[in-house]
């Protein structure tokens, strides 16, 4: 089993940055991938970026070109840059870890962007 431990959530202003980090713990070197999802107040869980073992990234559209993924191996941490936030980018993030069919959550990170 992995263990996730998010941290890096807060309030930033539009057009500001922050970053996220998500540790993990445990069995990880089962992880196939580790990510990022978000859920916004009254909509459901969508996804927000992956990193693939093999070092391949993918992000969602509405991030593509403002969010970054990168992993530490050393540290087992995989980090969410978001740059450019907008008030749409309000929500919980939360890191996952997928191992083979089985995923892991984390506790959930609150980014708010609002003047």
């Amino acid at each position: 089993q992995v263990q996730l431990v998010e941290s890096g959530g807060g309030l930033v202003q539009p057009g500001g940055s922050l970053s996220l980090s998500c540790a993990a713990s445990g069995s990880v070197n089962r992880v196939d991938q580790m990510g990022w999802f978000r859920q916004a107040p009254g909509k459901e869980r969508e996804f927000v970026a992956r990193y693939m073992n093999s070092g391949l990234t993918k992000l969602a559209d509405p991030v593509e070109g403002r969010f970054t993924i990168s992993r530490d191996n050393d540290k087992n941490t995989v980090y969410l840059q978001m740059n450019s936030l907008k008030p749409e980018d309000t929500a919980v993030y939360y890191c996952y870890a997928l191992q083979n069919t089985l995923i892991t959550w984390g506790q959930g990170t609150l980014v708010t962007v609002s003047s």
